[in-house]
């Protein structure tokens, strides 16, 4: 029994390193571990001018997602791309929350850019980024909210509930491709765009969501990244913030950053006939609801 179970451990390890070369391939981004805050952190770097930080959602992967806008980012700014502790290929925290994320996220941005940079945050992280910019937005030269639920009232959809704790409980492929269908508009239409890398990063997703320390950082990041952030807290962020949003998000509806920019005075970006993850369904249209963000002031 122990030999087989000795045995998995560096199969998995092995596939999942094939998968993540898979995922990066042809991508001017390296990559290093570096201690930030206690945690152990996978970091992908790559090109030249301005800082951009690319902060991925909540979701197995870690920041390896974003290699579909990657290499046309580094054409005129330097990526910063982390993986979030307990996901991707970083270390876990004992606990990832609210105060955790900002003490290792604080840390990350002062050793990995000496230029204040513009932040990019998906999803639930996305709402961890927003309460990290009302008290630390002296670290940031702007900021683009992207999908993020905990800025504005927010109930977790059954059907997607059902579906991630389904997913957590037994990580099989019915029950990640369930959870696709909840990301993308069309995921079939999706994959067409490139079967091989759609395959590669469904497979390395699957294998991350087998992973203990994985599984409870998820749970923990959904509890954190959806809970609402005060008004009087967003307010108080004084860093210039864009909202962007995909048309026909069912994760965290449109409506929720209409709202916001009503409230905050926010510009919203939204990208048409796509759902929540519009730089892996669309990327072209995601770039160019993006550049004018990126536009040195």
């Amino acid at each position: 029994m122990n030999t087989q179970m000795k045995a998995k451990g560096p199969t998995r390890r092995s596939n999942d390193e094939e998968l993540r070369k898979r995922l990066l391939a042809r991508i001017p981004v390296t990559e290093r571990r570096i201690e930030v805050a206690g945690v152990s952190t996978a970091v992908l770097e790559g090109g030249h001018g301005s800082p951009i930080v690319l902060l991925h959602g909540g979701i197995e992967t870690g920041g390896v997602y974003w290699a579909p806008v990657m290499s046309r980012l580094a054409e005129s700014h330097r990526l910063v791309i982390p993986d979030v502790p307990g996901l991707g290929e970083s270390e876990p925290l004992g606990r990832l929350d609210d105060v955790a994320f900002a003490e290792w996220f604080a840390a990350l941005l002062r050793l990995t850019c000496h230029e204040k940079p513009t932040l990019v945050s998906h999803s639930l992280d996305g709402s961890l980024a927003a309460r990290f910019a009302t008290q630390h937005g002296d670290l940031l030269r702007s900021l683009v909210l992207y999908g993020a639920p905990g800025i504005g009232a927010y109930r977790l959809p059954l059907g997607l509930l059902v579906t991630a704790i389904r997913f957590n409980v037994r990580p099989t492929d019915r029950n990640n491709a369930r959870f696709a269908d909840w990301a993308f508009l069309d995921p079939m239409r999706t994959r067409r765009r490139d079967p091989e890398w759609y395959d590669a990063f469904m497979a390395y997703g699957l294998s991350r969501g087998k992973t203990p320390h994985v599984k409870r950082t998820m749970r923990q990041l959904v509890k954190a990244g959806s809970k609402q952030i005060p008004d009087a807290e967003l307010q108080g962020i004084e860093v210039p913030t864009t909202l962007l949003w995909g048309r026909r998000d069912r994760m965290a509806p449109l409506r929720i950053a209409e709202l916001a920019s009503s409230k905050f005075g926010w510009p919203l970006l939204v990208v048409e006939d796509v759902g929540h993850v519009p730089h892996i369904e669309d990327p072209e249209a995601f770039l160019r609801a993006l550049s004018n963000e990126l536009v040195e002031p």
